[in-house]
């Protein structure tokens, strides 16, 4: 599809209205994007790294958390500019920008991510079966697969119904923490001393686990799609208006899930490491919680809020992956088929670690996760903020000088304690492998090192603009050039024999008269004599096709049509459509569709979808009205 027609979550894109009369109807009419990335940053890995950090270090990481949350306002306030401003979203961005090969391994990383996230939701929403229904965690981790159904019909009622429930969500998680903080009767000079910034080697891979939960690199991408399912007009001060009410939108949903994060660290500080209990897993916590705060209440709320959190946060998972799917490689897949690759990515390892494992290494892999999200994060950020500090992309809209100061301040953060993590990681690798040492720091160079030269690459290298990537460049702008007819000099027809042959030739008649364009006729011999003889097969059914070919050139050439005809013999007619077209190299393909699909297709055969894809030929596809 042309990057300039090509819509981000096309069923609902612009499909919410904006221009209400009152004030508050308008800012309404804006909420609800940033509530859906949101849930993002309260999933199930938020809950592992929160008492993690909580359970071992006190109050000690809070300001981790108000960091994570200043930094994810600011690139989610970009991410949503950057999609209202240019109509792109970030992944569109970055096809339209860099090479091929770019891309292709921004994708892969951005990939990576997801199943790391929808990894920590698979956890975290059989963890919470487990204690809730004393589900075993196996069953339960395949149990979660089911959650597909839900996030499908969810979608067939439009984007307003889907971020009401997901709020619904939200509240119920912030309610039930606020009732066990109450509980728990935090330390508030505990509290305060936490918002002072201070790590150490000990406490670095918590802090960015917690990092990597918070500021979660597909959530920027999903972000720069959602605002675009709002109407927004064209001009200055409309975009102006929905970057402001969009702005706020992020505040509010963000600060929201600051607050989730950052009572789960405070109940953790204020349960476990109070009473020197130290926390390996969410289902430790879940049981510890009823004898230390003395009320059976306390878990419960714990678990039902952990369940809401895995429900919610897989629906950002799924449209991030469509969308990243969508952007980078220009690709369109059914969502329910995006979905379940997705979820089959996740629920695999989380089976085999808890098969080899038990329950106790759900706790470490929930971990990983998030620091393999954290990993991920400059590949999203750099790309980000390159696109809106370009003031010919952005127009008035690019970043002013301390909005890009504080944009790449945070991505000196992120890779300077990425950089740590490495280092840090990679020695512990070495020293518990033994001989086998020298091996692992091969490994770990050649991948960090691979991961630094295309980050590297993406700062340093001019990148370069197609028409496609200037903001304020619509359909209406494109050149005299894009919209020129094209002109047909070959056009071929494969027949079989059927009814749809009069349909397929009738179209291609009417394309090529007035271009004195040649129509070539194929029929593929599919029998046993034409698969063993080939060219040499000499039966009744190879004469009755030569015969009918001859029909249609002679009817054909009535018309003054120039016409060809060849028989191909095979038992694979979409191999020999492709042989042939690449031998005539044609304009165009003019295929008939018998318009059955699914197990119809797997008992009658496709032949369009394998010819369309083998071949970067244009095919109109026609049908019997």
């Amino acid at each position: 599809m042309n990057a300039l027609r090509s819509k981000s979550l096309s069923e609902v894109h612009e499909s919410v209205a904006t221009d209400y009369g009152t004030l508050f109807r308008r800012m309404m009419a804006f909420a609800g994007p940033a509530y859906l990335v949101s849930v993002g940053y309260m999933d199930p890995g938020n809950w592992a790294t929160d008492l993690d950090g909580g359970a071992h270090f006190g109050y000690q990481l809070l300001w981790v958390l108000v960091m994570s949350n200043a930094m994810a306002i600011l690139l989610q306030a970009l991410s949503a500019r950057l999609g209202i401003v240019t109509g792109r979203d970030l992944a569109q961005a970055c096809r339209e920008t860099y090479p091929r090969w770019v891309n292709t391994a921004l994708w892969f990383l951005c990939e990576i991510a997801i199943v790391a996230c929808d990894l920590a939701e698979v956890l975290g929403a059989a963890i919470a079966l487990n204690l809730l229904f004393h589900i075993p965690l196996l069953v339960a981790v395949v149990i979660t697969a089911a959650d597909t159904l839900l996030i499908l019909g969810l979608q067939r009622f439009g984007i307003r119904h889907l971020e009401a429930f997901v709020i619904g969500l939200i509240l119920m998680i912030a309610g039930c923490l606020t009732v066990e903080i109450f509980m728990a009767k935090p330390s508030l000079l505990g509290v305060a001393a936490g918002l002072i910034p201070r790590i150490d080697s000990r406490s670095l891979y918590t802090a960015v686990a917690m990092l990597g939960a918070t500021v979660m690199p597909h959530n920027l991408y999903l972000h720069s799609a959602l605002v675009q399912t709002r109407r927004i007009g064209s001009s200055e001060k409309e975009r102006r208006e929905a970057c402001k009410w969009t702005l706020f939108d992020c505040v509010v949903a963000l600060n929201g899930a600051m607050f989730v994060n950052a009572a789960i660290l405070i109940l953790a500080a204020a349960v476990f490491h109070k009473a020197g209990k130290d926390v390996t897993e969410i289902q430790q916590a879940y049981l510890l919680l009823s004898p230390l705060l003395g009320t059976v209440l306390a878990a419960k709320l714990f678990g039902i809020a952990l369940f809401c959190s895995g429900q919610s946060s897989t629906l950002t998972g799924t449209m991030a992956g469509q969308i990243v799917m969508e952007g980078f490689l220009n690709i369109r897949v059914s969502p329910w088929l995006r979905r379940l690759v997705t979820r089959m990515l996740a629920i695999i390892p989380a089976v085999a670690l808890i098969w080899v494992m038990g329950n106790a290494g759900t706790f470490r892999l929930l971990l990983l996760s998030q620091v393999v999200l954290n990993l991920q994060l400059p590949f999203a950020i750099i790309p980000l903020l390159q696109f809106t500090n370009d003031k010919e992309r952005m127009g008035v809209f690019a970043s002013g000088p301390w909005l890009r100061a504080a944009g790449w301040v945070t991505a000196v953060i992120v890779v300077g304690l990425n950089l740590w993590l490495a280092g840090q990681t990679a020695s512990e690798w070495a020293r518990a492998s033994g001989e086998w040492a020298p091996v692992v720091w091969t490994v770990a160079v050649a991948v960090s090192g691979s991961m630094m030269a295309l980050l590297v690459w993406i700062v340093v290298r001019p990148y370069r603009k197609s028409a496609a990537a200037a903001g304020t460049l619509g359909l209406e702008q494109a050149s005299a050039e894009l919209l020129a007819a094209p002109r047909y000099r070959k056009i071929l027809v494969p027949v079989d024999h059927s009814g749809l042959d009069r349909v397929a030739l009738s179209h291609a008649v009417g394309i090529a008269a007035p271009h004195g364009a040649r129509v070539y006729i194929l029929h593929v011999e599919e029998g046993v004599t034409s698969q063993v003889y080939g060219a040499d097969s000499s039966t009744a059914e190879v004469e009755a096709g030569r015969d009918y070919l001859d029909s249609l050139e002679l009817s054909l050439a009535q018309r003054d049509i120039e016409v060809e005809t060849a028989i191909r013999h095979g038992s694979n007619p979409r191999r020999e459509i492709v042989k042939f077209a690449r031998e005539i190299q044609p304009d165009l393909i003019v295929m008939g569709a018998h318009g059955h699909g699914g197990l119809q297709d797997l008992i009658f055969g496709n032949t369009i979808n394998p010819v369309r894809h083998r071949l970067r030929i244009p095919i109109l596809v026609v049908r019997d009205m």
